[in-house]
């Protein structure tokens, strides 16, 4: 009898140590490797550029695995750039790493690898799955490296998304992915991360924005505080985001923050700092990541932007596919746009490691 066929793995590779030693390990393991990197977001993007592209190619040639390149910048324009650039003239804040993880290396992704008869992907995110014994369902953890989690961007995925999914960095530490990538002599090894969202290299979301938007360098409007006194002007508010302190144009006697944006009156309020905290938050679009909405409220851990730590809160599923949180103590700068994601209590998970779902911040509870 032949040998056993070999499980076929899909390896999202974007050019960067991550990604390339995600492909190194599922070589080792005996899996048939097959390469892609998504062209995304141009060349001046600094994350699945055409060089990002060379750089994948040499670690697949390395390795000695087949590579593709899919080009779907004409998809990441109209699902990703200009979703962007809307949110912000919306008064909103985006996190449009949450879209391109969900629509393009998972949706699109897991399309590609039926394609290419793949019978899972995997990615280079910090991140776990689990199956529960009992349940049968599929879980997204937190990795055993805290300080990269990006659970925070994959609250989306669905089970048969999970089912299909792997994350062979889970249980490494930043460190540890270099060394090993040392160790094995990968091309990219000591490449430098990105710091920023990818398409917007120099951090300037405000030029992006009217760049995709012209019509947002007319929108200029009033700085007003809380009782409507009039502080200053703007030159849109896509230049601002509640909770910033520096960069708003206007000089006062005590600290001032963005405390929210208007786009019907195009009006920017400030206040002090104690403005800012929320008791809670009400969340559109809310995904479950166990497939049912529970009949209950919940308690939890929610995290409302990546570097949050996360505050303890009850989470009440409303009808229509919303929630109301509301935090144990008061939280500061809850954004529009950003998402809210939800992590088990130590009561159903001692760790806090299991996230159970996460939604859309519509408007913060004060």
């Amino acid at each position: 009898m032949g040998a056993e066929a070999r499980e076929r793995v899909l390896v999202a590779m974007s050019g960067g140590v991550d990604s390339s030693l995600t492909a190194a390990l599922l070589v080792e393991s005996g899996a048939e490797v097959v390469g892609i990197t998504m062209h995304l977001a141009g060349d001046a993007s600094r994350c699945c550029s055409l060089e990002d592209a060379d750089d994948a190619r040499r670690v697949a040639e390395q390795l000695g695995v087949r590579f593709f390149v899919a080009n779907y910048t004409q998809r990441f324009e109209e699902e990703v750039i200009q979703p962007f650039a809307d949110s912000y003239l919306a008064g909103r804040t985006p996190i449009p790493c949450a879209a391109c993880n969900k629509r393009f290396k998972f949706d699109y992704l897991i399309e590609r690898a039926r394609i290419l008869g793949a019978a899972k992907v995997a990615t280079g995110h910090y991140a776990r799955v689990r199956q529960d014994p009992e349940s049968g369902r599929y879980e997204l953890r937190r990795p055993a490296d805290r300080a990269k989690d990006q659970t925070y961007f994959l609250f989306q995925l669905d089970q048969s998304q999970l089912a299909r999914s792997a994350f062979p960095l889970g249980e490494l530490t930043k460190e540890e992915v270099r060394e090993r990538a040392r160790a094995l002599g990968l091309a990219t090894a000591d490449k430098p991360e990105s710091q920023e969202i990818c398409f917007v290299p120099d951090g300037d979301y405000a030029k992006l924005v009217e760049a995709v938007r012209p019509e947002a360098g007319t929108l200029d409007g009033e700085i007003v505080d809380e009782v409507g006194r009039v502080l200053g002007r703007h030159r849109g508010i896509h230049r601002f985001t509640v909770g910033q302190r520096h960069g708003l144009g206007i000089s006062a006697d005590r600290r001032l923050y963005v405390t929210q944006l208007e786009p019907e009156t195009r009006r920017v309020v400030v206040g002090g700092v104690k403005a800012l905290d929320a008791e809670g938050a009400i969340i559109d679009e809310v995904h479950w990541i166990a497939g049912e909405t529970p009949g209950h409220p919940v308690r939890g851990r929610v995290q409302i932007r990546h570097r949050h730590e996360g505050a303890s809160a009850c989470i009440e599923p409303l009808a229509g596919g919303g929630a109301r949180v509301i935090f144990d103590r008061p939280v500061r700068a809850v954004a529009p746009g950003q998402a809210a994601v939800f992590y088990a209590g130590p009561a159903d998970d001692a760790d806090g490691e299991r996230v159970l779902g996460g939604g859309w911040i519509r408007e913060a509870v004060r």
